[in-house]
Formats: C-alpha cells, sequence, structure tokens
C-alpha cells in the first residue's frame, strides 16, 4: 500500500505512465503504436519480462497492459493493482477472469479502442481518479466547440455537422481547427479518448 501511495506521489505533476508486460515484441508494437496514437499525453513502456518491470519502478504506472501469461506467473502482483491491470488475450480463447478486465489485442482498431475506453470507464466508475489521463490539464473548450467534439466521435463528417448543428461547412473546419489546436490531439481516436475520460460521451455510445 505505502509503495503504491510513493508511486502516485511520484506521477503528480508529470505525465501518466503506461506498462505494458508481454513477450511478443509484436503485439508490444502493435499496442504501444495504437496506446501512442489515442492517448498521446501518456509515456509508454514496455517490457519484455516481469524481471524487467521490477527491476524498474513497478508502482508508478496508471495501467498494466500484461499478457495472460505474464499475469498468471505472477497473479499476486497484479491482484494487488486491481483495475490498474488489464490482461491482453488473443482470438477466441480468452481467458475467464472473474472480475479481471480482459482485452482481445486481435480486434480491428475501432473496437479496439472503445474497449480501452469501456474498460477505463468501468474501472474508474466516473470518478476522479489519480492516475487518470489528463485530468491535469483541462482545455477551454467553448460550448460550440465540445458539440462539435462529441459529433466527430460519433463518425459524422465535417458537412453532416454542419447540416446537424445548422452552421456552415466553413464554421466547422474552424471549430475543428480550433479543438485541435487547444488539445493537440489530431486523430479522431484520440480525440475520442479525450471526450471519453472528459465526460462528453459516453463510451458506449461511440
Amino acid at each position: 500500500e505505502l509503495r503504491v501511495l510513493c508511486g502516485e506521489k511520484k506521477m503528480k505533476g508529470h505525465q501518466p505512465e503506461i506498462a505494458i508486460i508481454d513477450s511478443n515484441t509484436l503485439s508490444c508494437m502493435g499496442l504501444q503504436a495504437l496506446l501512442e496514437e489515442i492517448i498521446p499525453m501518456v509515456t509508454i513502456r514496455v517490457f519484455h519480462s516481469f524481471g524487467e518491470l521490477v527491476d524498474d519502478t513497478p508502482d508508478m504506472y496508471a495501467h498494466y497492459f500484461v499478457s495472460a501469461q505474464i499475469y498468471f506467473e505472477h497473479t499476486n502482483f497484479f491482484r494487488e493493482r486491481h483495475p490498474r491491470a488489464i490482461v491482453l488475450a488473443g482470438g477466441e480463447n480468452l481467458p475467464q477472469l472473474a472480475g479481471i478486465p480482459t482485452l482481445n489485442i486481435y480486434q480491428d482498431e475501432k473496437t479496439l479502442v472503445k474497449s480501452i475506453l469501456q474498460m477505463h470507464q468501468h474501472g474508474h466508475h466516473g470518478k476522479k481518479h489519480p492516475h487518470t489521463v489528463n485530468q491535469e490539464t483541462i482545455h477551454d473548450l467553448s460550448a460550440r466547440e465540445i458539440e462539435v467534439l462529441v459529433l466527430i466521435t460519433k463518425g459524422l463528417i465535417n458537412k453532416e455537422i454542419a447540416e446537424k448543428l445548422n452552421i456552415s461547412l466553413t464554421t466547422v473546419i474552424s471549430h475543428r481547427k480550433n479543438i485541435t489546436e487547444k488539445l493537440g490531439i489530431k486523430s479522431v481516436p484520440g480525440l475520442t479518448i479525450y471526450a471519453v475520460m472528459n465526460g462528453y460521451v459516453e463510451a458506449d455510445n461511440i
């Protein structure tokens, strides 16, 4: 418990960090690339074994994405860090773990993003969590920019957003530019992550 508190103190004022613990290099690279795109404000660290994680500062991480094999070999460590530990599994043979978040890494990108967001919401129950990504820097979006952001996360294109809000296409493009500049996030998955984590949309609605 004390070590966890120390880890939380260490993280304050710094970017949140996420650990990926998996011996499969390709899985690590793929997940790291996806997380860096959709959550650009966090630092991702990759460990190919549990030993590498322990040699680092194992309690400092906001989340642990860990392969099923490593999870089962070191269950006590990760159970103590519930719900920050997320088990990586592939294909149809997902392990049955009561109350443990499990992520199928063989889903398509959009489904994978949605799964990660739903886990985040489920894990924190909408409360302000000391490790929650981007809570330290709330950006001042206008009410109209928030409306545009929400419609972007729902997959609407600029023309559809203009029609829905009864504004011009030029105005929509201007709002999108402002949103991107204020948040420093260009990709739709990244904007979706931001919108969910700041309570503008529910993960189930994307």
